[in-house]
């Protein structure tokens, strides 16, 4: 991403980092984290550099104490670098944090190779995996709002003027300003075709709303092992890997649950710290997704060390979309946001995956939390990708879904057939007989079970 020349195919950024190269990965540490925190955020930079390919010949991390506007890093850190390049053999240089156009540009020219930040890696990484043409777009807008604020780092072709209109030409626009104007253009017509999208995600879902059929979001860390549990729910074959945002575009799939014939399960990308602001917004269509659940589940690694730190990232994204209430109090339940208009809270429960992967001890210590957690986050220790837990997960899943249904005696008239048909659809009829209604009118007493969310439905016919 050494700078951007406009009337490229967007698709080629994606390509610019190229496939196997050897990568220097460098977290500037700025918080002064020590020991396993360090480590974490080493592991978790180095995955990011895997997952687009790249071969990670050397990591450390660098304290900042203070930020050098010109290079993020001292004098000294940056020859640092530069010797770990030449010793390694590296062509690239992965910060593990945001770089300004100036800092990327000056660390290029002092160490001669190319730098990436880590707004610039997970962008790749998306541009690389999005399979939808709805998914292209976002990464697409994500990348173009990121390049807009670059366009100095494409040299000294940019700052020449174009010529004006008419017999004496005048000053023009320099190329940055066209390309400026170009890409704000492009931009706004991705922003229309996206809002169509949405427009016909939002059709989708009120023709979903309108069938019995609850829907369940998996949502997590990424890496934490969404896609296997999906995988093991549903019998499908989503690409699921050991592998940083291995899936982005959401997928859907029917599931049978206790006491719920069909409900839908929805598999959706991953979070992760610091996630570049450009991708949350470009991504937010498809996180509506999650806003019109009726169960959240949340899926953490626990055999990660820094599984707490992970859940607090995903729970700050999912306040950060309006999906739950942002109450400061690190709960996990969601508050009376937006959801899906009605102010119900949508319950979130922790599926606590991987398992497999602790010792005895630290098995016996997740069974302890669990005994004295709250009964508004629930947890299930599981692993997906051995099916332990599994089964007390989709019960629990189905007594959230059945266990809040009021039994109900309704006297409907004969002729409002359509009241019949959708409680026969939507609800769970216990028995039915003809008799009258207090008019005298042929009518049809029946008892039937319904959720909160079917009987203001109901209501609503």
């Amino acid at each position: 991403m050494t700078g951007f020349e406009f009337g490229r195919n967007p698709d080629d950024l994606k390509g610019e980092v190229a496939r196997g190269a050897p990568a220097v990965v460098v977290v500037p540490d700025m918080r002064q984290r020590q020991g396993a925190d360090i480590e974490s955020r080493l592991e978790e930079a180095c995955g990011l550099a895997r997952a687009i390919g790249l071969e990670v010949v050397d990591a450390f991390a660098l304290p900042i104490r203070a930020v050098r506007p010109a290079t993020l890093f001292g004098e000294g850190q940056v020859e640092k670098i530069g010797t770990a390049c030449t010793q390694s053999g590296a062509d690239l240089v992965v910060v593990d944090g945001a770089l300004s156009a100036i800092q990327q540009r000056n660390l290029e020219e002092r160490l001669g190779r190319k730098v990436i930040d880590r707004t610039g890696l997970i962008l790749e990484i998306f541009g690389e995996r999005a399979a939808t043409a709805e998914g292209r777009l976002q990464v697409e807008l994500a990348h173009l709002d990121y390049q807009a604020g670059r366009l100095v780092r494409s040299w000294t072709h940019l700052e020449r003027q174009r010529g004006g209109f008419g017999f004496l030409g005048g000053p023009g626009e320099t190329q940055i300003e066209a390309d400026r104007r170009l890409i704000r253009g492009r931009m706004a017509r991705i922003r229309r075709e996206l809002e169509q999208v949405r427009r016909t995600r939002g059709l989708h879902r009120e023709r979903r709303q309108r069938a019995p059929w609850p829907v369940i979001a998996l949502v997590g860390y990424t890496n934490a092992g969404k896609s296997t549990l999906f995988n093991r729910l549903t019998g499908a074959a989503v690409m699921a890997e050991d592998l940083l945002f291995a899936t982005l575009d959401p997928t859907m799939r029917a599931i049978r649950l206790p006491g719920v014939d069909k409900a839908i399960l929805s598999d959706t990308v991953g979070f992760i710290s610091d996630l570049p602001t450009q991708l949350v917004a470009a991504f937010r269509a498809t996180l509506e997704e999650v806003t019109a659940a009726d169960v959240i589940v949340h899926v953490r690694d626990v055999a990660n060390p820094a599984s707490d730190d992970q859940r607090r990232e995903v729970e700050a994204i999912l306040a950060d979309l309006g999906v739950i209430a942002d109450n400061g109090s690190g709960d996990g339940v969601s508050g009376d946001g937006d959801g899906d208009g009605d102010g119900r809270r949508v319950p979130i429960i922790e599926a606590w995956n991987k398992v497999d992967l602790l010792s005895d001890d630290d098995r016996a210590m997740r069974r302890d939390l669990i005994a004295h957690d709250v009964p508004e986050r629930p947890a299930v220790p599981i692993s997906a990708a051995t099916g332990e837990g599994v089964a007390d997960l989709i019960a629990l899943l189905g007594k959230l879904l059945t266990g809040s249904a009021q039994t109900l005696d309704l006297t409907i008239p004969m002729a409002d057939g359509q009241k019949l048909a959708w409680l026969h659809a939507h609800g769970d009829v216990l028995s039915e007989r003809t008799g009258e209604d207090s008019g005298g009118l042929p009518a049809s007493r029946i008892r039937v079970r319904l959720t909160p969310r079917e009987l203001g439905r109901f209501y609503s016919l």
